[in-house]
């Protein structure tokens, strides 16, 4: 029998330990009960897979919740184990690349956040609800799943919950059954998306309406806290406008902000969903940069994804520069200020940082942030803003529900810059990505054409 498939080349340094390249998810079909009081889960998952390599296992990823059946269709299911959060299914024979099977998987227990080298993620149990804040790594605390960025699959989610809790997943809410003291909710999501976007969100939530177009836009939100988000949230329908004129159309089927009683560390996103916590949208401090970020994350990370960790800087370094684009749209500071503060504050930090290499360790480090979009704003201001605004919707439209990577930006960065300014601009553009990009000494921002 052959051995299972490498979980990512022994150089990838971005590796996470989690994932089976040997397969490709195509659809997760979950079906959730999850009960509030005593913090517990019991789900049974679906998966629909296609083998990509000839094998004769399959891992998933399942952490700190119990397995309790495996069951495989279209082979016979010789043995299953699960430990160290990794459940494999040893196949009674082979397999040849481009297998077809139903995987499907009871489980249940009391779900906890996972560790990682920037703390606990996933499944969170908060004072009177839950929530899901996945990324990286954080989907195996309460779904089995090929836990790889590159892995997009559709979703149907049904979470069953206690009255009067309201559940929420990514997608569309398709059907909603009540009984005598429970509800379930059922969502789907029939656009392509990571395991780490995948998400559910519960409480008692009131649901605020923040506009129709050009996608319907909500709010859920603890009743006492109705009033502040939603003199807070005054302003999003032309926040989604302002970035939909510039960025290309909105990429799902709806948006939804969800703002906890509890507080929380940092805002997340999820697909089709963000998550904030009390203090970010009901506080004394208002930072409307943050309600930006997330929102642009949807085309920048969400549609547009990355296949591996080392290219985070294409997510966060859009959502930044976006932050800015909104200030200079909505009246504030424009994009060239915010460029030379930030440029100032990180001229200050250690020089250390290559942002297309960051090292697995340093990913969310605020310098990939704030030089990614430091980077932006200089190719912004060689290329002029028609040619840029024209690259980013080509990035959007092109790579939409997809992945791309830091030389797929070069390459459109060059056709873009020849279009623009022929050969000249073009080697202007190369040199300027390639200090930006490969080199750790931070460059001087370009002056204005």
């Amino acid at each position: 029998m052959s051995a299972a498939a490498p979980v990512a080349p022994p150089d990838d340094r971005y590796a996470t330990g989690h994932g089976d390249p040997a397969f490709h998810v195509a659809h997760y079909d979950l079906d959730l009960t999850y009960r509030v009081a005593p913090n517990r889960l019991r789900g049974t998952a679906t998966l629909t897979v296609e083998t990509r390599a000839a094998t004769d296992v399959l891992t998933l990823d399942l952490a700190g919740l119990a397995v309790e059946k495996v069951t495989v269709a279209g082979t016979r299911l010789a043995r299953w184990t699960h430990r160290g959060g990794r459940l494999a299914l040893r196949l009674a024979r082979e397999v040849p690349a481009g297998t077809r099977l139903t995987l499907v998987v009871a489980y249940g227990g009391t779900p906890q956040p996972v560790r990682s080298p920037w703390g606990t993620v996933g499944w969170e149990e908060l004072e009177d609800g839950a929530l899901v804040a996945s990324q990286p790594t954080g989907a195996p605390s309460w779904f089995p799943c090929n836990d790889r960025p590159d892995d997009k699959a559709t979703y149907r989610t049904a979470l069953t919950v206690d009255q009067p809790y309201r559940a929420l997943a990514h997608g569309v809410l398709v059907d909603r059954r009540a009984r005598a003291s429970t509800t379930t909710w059922v969502h789907e999501e029939r656009r392509p998306t990571p395991t780490y976007l995948a998400t559910v969100q519960v409480g008692r939530y009131e649901e605020v309406p923040l506009g129709d177009g050009p996608a319907p836009q909500r709010a859920l939100v603890p009743a006492a806290l109705v009033p502040a988000v939603r003199g807070r949230l005054a302003h999003h329908a032309a926040l989604l406008r302002c970035f939909a004129d510039a960025f290309g159309p909105y990429p799902f089927g709806t948006y939804t902000l969800v703002c906890t009683a509890d507080d929380l560390e940092i805002p997340v996103e999820a697909q089709g969903v963000s998550v904030f916590g009390a203090n970010h949208l009901a506080g004394p401090d208002d930072d409307g940069r943050l309600v930006a970020h997330e929102l642009a994350h949807q085309w920048f990370g969400n549609s547009v994804g990355v296949g591996t960790w080392r290219d985070i800087w294409l997510n966060e370094g859009f959502a930044c520069w976006a932050e800015w684009w909104w200030s200079e749209a909505s009246g504030g500071p424009d994009a060239a200020t915010l460029a030379r503060t930030w440029h100032a504050r990180l001229r200050a930090r250690p020089q250390d940082l290559v942002l297309a290499d960051p090292g697995y360790a340093r990913l969310f480090d605020d310098r990939v942030y704030k030089r990614g979009a430091l980077t932006l704003q200089a190719l912004r201001t060689t290329l002029g803003t028609p040619a840029f605004l024209g690259l980013v919707r080509a990035w959007t439209d092109r790579h939409a529900h997809a992945t791309a990577t830091t030389d797929d930006l070069r390459a459109l960065a060059d056709e873009h810059a020849r279009a623009a300014g022929g050969d000249a601009l073009a080697a202007d553009v190369t040199a300027l990505l390639a200090a930006w990009l490969d080199r750790p000494a931070l460059p001087p921002l370009p002056a204005a054409r």
